[in-house]
């Protein structure tokens, strides 16, 4: 094992065993080196590496805390992988999304408010206007993080998001090039939000299923015969 993920692992341990816990401030550099049998350099990568995960939380001139470890924050480290991910991988990711979101949105089904419902409404209807590419993709973007955030599991939540940001660019792509794909995509957003006013948890599986697996069909065959998302 190289140093430095050596030391990673000495640092997790210690959160683990309860020896740090969430909101504790780190030792200073030289005793918790002396501490854990590292160099101050190999110490230094590994908080580099930790911060980067949300584990750890440096405060400017204050030294460097353990994060509170909620884990929607620590699965935000993987948004990078996801938004990159190409072919295969990016396939995979798709086959995850395809097994959450229907569920998620079969949960929204009975626990969105009047207010939430209302709120769908007004993303449809400015998504039906006129707007750019950019726009339309931001508005599809709030619509499925506000089904998916009724559910009030922050960790789906953000997994869901994950799991959808490397299809943005896919987006652009699609409604550069194709409007119809657009419209149909619109549709597909109707006849979710049509089976979540009639609180159709089934029906409301359904339409999510049909919409995220025409977005997998388009990633498997390369070209747009449905819409995607």
């Amino acid at each position: 094992m190289a140093v430095t993920d050596l030391a990673i692992e000495k640092i997790k341990d210690m959160i683990v065993s309860g020896t740090l816990q969430p909101g504790a401030r780190l030792p200073n550099e030289a005793d918790l080196a002396d501490q854990l049998g590292l160099s101050r350099n190999s110490l230094r990568e590994a908080v580099r590496a930790l911060t980067a995960m949300r584990i750890l939380v440096p405060r400017q001139g204050d030294g460097t805390y353990v994060s509170g470890l909620e884990p929607h924050l620590l699965l935000e480290a993987m948004a990078f992988a996801a938004d990159v991910s190409h072919g295969h991988t990016a396939h995979q990711l798709l086959q995850v999304r395809r097994l959450l979101e229907p569920q998620a949105t079969a949960l929204a089904a009975g626990r969105l408010t009047g207010k939430e419902l209302s709120v769908l409404r007004s993303i449809l209807d400015r998504s039906a206007s006129d707007v750019g590419i950019e726009e339309f993709i931001e508005l599809d973007i709030e619509f499925h993080r506000t089904i998916a955030d009724s559910v009030g599991n922050p960790v789906l939540s953000t997994l869901l998001g994950i799991l959808s940001t490397h299809t943005q660019r896919l987006r652009i792509v699609r409604g550069t090039h194709d409007a119809p794909a657009r419209a149909q995509a619109h549709r597909e957003h109707e006849a979710i939000w049509r089976a979540l006013t009639a609180r159709d948890a089934g029906l409301a599986a359904g339409a999510s299923a049909v919409h995220v697996a025409a977005v997998e069909d388009w990633l498997a065959t390369g070209t747009v015969t449905h819409a995607r998302r």
